[in-house]
């Protein structure tokens, strides 16, 4: 069966890193693709006899007709029966005015500013975004970190996993993660952050991950989450969800969150997943 990884999303968010990743991961990539073609490249990489197994698509950089175009092009694509996957690469509006300004680039929609621009875009892609099976948010990722965002998902690919899951570490005062499918909140459970010797060390200490542990409300946060995995779990797998991304966070993302993220970890991995954990915050 073909296998389509379809990378979408805004300009400036990192398509051309996605891009350059696969194909150093062994995805044949086509780059740049109008989305009038989408039909026809499923239908060579489908005849009898074709070698070509994976192969990964980069959509929207056209203008407004073909990003208009690309979510009927997609529908028709998931009818064809081929496995596929849409990556939305994501950023915040300041990000990507910033990356703009420093590339000197144009927007490609090119409306009277890059931020009308951006705005159009992203009413543009609002349909794609929905069909979206993970959502990656680069506003805090520089391309190596994108790189490796990328190579944790698709590296590891195994159609036999039921959902790939991921657990993200954040702190509240750098924003809430635009990719995360559930977040929670640990900032009611005791801050080491007051505590004088612990507050230059980050929840991956020793004496940090025991401080939060120890308290009683932890114990039993950690007890009824678990409950509600149990339940989650199974069902966004009954749902067809290819992928999850749990964020939790406290205030600074460097304490609190990074321990009950390893420890959501735990959970899920002891439920039958292969979770990932990043820390996005752990050393500002």
């Amino acid at each position: 069966m073909s296998d389509f990884l379809v990378i979408t999303g805004l300009s400036g968010a990192g398509r051309s890193t996605a891009a350059d990743t696969l194909e150093d991961l062994g995805w044949f990539v086509i780059d740049n693709l109008p989305p009038s073609l989408i039909g026809k490249v499923a239908e060579l990489v489908g005849r009898p006899g074709s070698e070509t197994e994976r192969v990964a698509l980069v959509v929207g950089k056209g203008g407004e007709e073909h990003l208009e175009d690309t979510s009927p092009a997609l529908t028709a694509l998931r009818g064809t029966g081929a496995r596929v996957r849409v990556v939305f690469l994501d950023a915040s509006d300041d990000v990507l005015v910033r990356r703009f300004e420093e590339t000197r680039r144009r927007h490609p929609l090119a409306a009277e500013g890059v931020v009308e621009s951006i705005t159009r875009e992203r009413e543009l892609l609002d349909p794609i975004k929905v069909q979206a099976d993970v959502v990656i948010d680069t506003s805090d990722l520089n391309v190596h970190q994108l790189r490796d965002r990328l190579v944790d998902l698709f590296s590891r690919d195994d159609p036999t996993l039921a959902m790939q899951t991921s657990v993200l570490s954040f702190g509240f005062k750098h924003g809430i993660p635009l990719d995360a499918d559930v977040v929670l909140d640990c900032r009611f459970l005791p801050n080491p952050h007051w505590v004088d010797e612990l507050r230059p060390l980050t929840g991956l200490d020793e004496p940090v991950r025991d401080y939060v542990l120890s308290q009683p409300e932890t114990n039993e946060f950690l007890e009824r989450l678990g409950e509600l995995l149990g339940l989650l779990l199974p069902g966004y797998v009954r749902e067809g969800k290819s992928y999850l991304t749990m964020a939790v966070g406290c205030t600074g993302g460097q304490h609190r969150s990074v321990v009950i993220a390893e420890e959501i970890a735990r959970l899920i991995e002891s439920r039958g997943f292969k979770p990932t954990v990043h820390h996005r915050d752990v050393e500002r």
